[in-house]
């Protein structure tokens, strides 16, 4: 049995971690990359730099704030936001990070998805995709959450994965930074639809939203914010109970 991932997500603005609630009102949280080393140290399996203004305010990902990330963590590190094309794709990796996510890109560029791949292998492919639901059924979101692409969101991972993704990172727009736990629905129509795999992302808001997730899904990994950054739980607390519900995990020995 594949271990579960435990995956804190560092949004990044202006070079500081912050948190919101549904995609705004955000709050400053800290430096990104002592956050990021923090979580390292509490046996966290890897760490996600989301760039969450860069393609709204359409400019170029943080590569400065990257090196010193990679150069200062030995987990993976995936760095997501303002990624356009290819070259963008390129300095990301040569800047130390282990997998890039495009989102807004993708659904703008279908092909960017296949080039990535087939350049750099799908292992270091996330395509993340923020969902909500609308009108009855999940629909996909950009810029941040703040267009609606007009896709189906269970077809559009399905594509991706077609495409090349190596994995999906899945955000509920409508639990993002509520704290009322994961959208088990609609990871699990994903979850249902593709063969790669698939991050949980938004609504956390105790670890047992996290067993919950691991219990009711198929997903591989959940994504954490707020638990972590308002210092409710560590990873280290997460896992040591994920162990006590028979969720198999990676933990700390000393």
């Amino acid at each position: 049995m594949l271990k579960k991932r435990i995956i804190p997500c560092l949004d990044i603005a202006n070079g500081k971690v912050v948190k919101g609630i549904n995609f705004i009102d955000l709050v400053d949280v800290g430096d990104a990359v002592e956050v990021a080393k923090r979580y390292e140290q509490q046996c966290a399996d890897e760490v996600v730099f989301l760039d969450i203004t860069a393609t709204y305010e359409n400019r170029d990902t943080i590569y400065d704030l990257i090196k010193r990330a990679a150069s200062e963590l030995s987990i993976p590190l995936t760095v997501g936001g303002g990624i356009r094309a290819v070259d963008d794709f390129r300095k990301i990796l040569s800047c130390g990070a282990d997998k890039v996510a495009i989102n807004s890109s993708a659904v703008a560029n279908p092909n960017l998805i296949r080039e990535v791949s087939e350049e750099f292998g799908r292992q270091c492919v996330n395509v993340a995709i923020d969902g909500k639901l609308l009108d009855g059924g999940y629909k996909v979101f950009v810029k941040g959450g703040r267009e609606n692409a007009g896709l189906d969101l269970v077809e559009w991972a399905k594509k991706c994965e077609d495409l090349g993704a190596g994995e999906i990172l899945l955000t509920s727009m409508d639990g993002d930074g509520t704290q009322n736990g994961y959208d088990i629905a609609m990871i699990n129509a994903v979850c249902d639809r593709v063969n790669i795999p698939v991050i949980a992302s938004g609504g956390c808001g105790s670890i047992d939203d996290i067993i919950d997730v691991f219990k009711n899904t198929n997903c591989d990994a959940a994504l954490v914010a707020s638990l972590f950054h308002y210092g409710m739980a560590t990873v280290n607390d997460v896992k040591i109970q994920m162990e006590r519900s028979g969720i198999s995990c990676r933990i700390l020995t000393v």
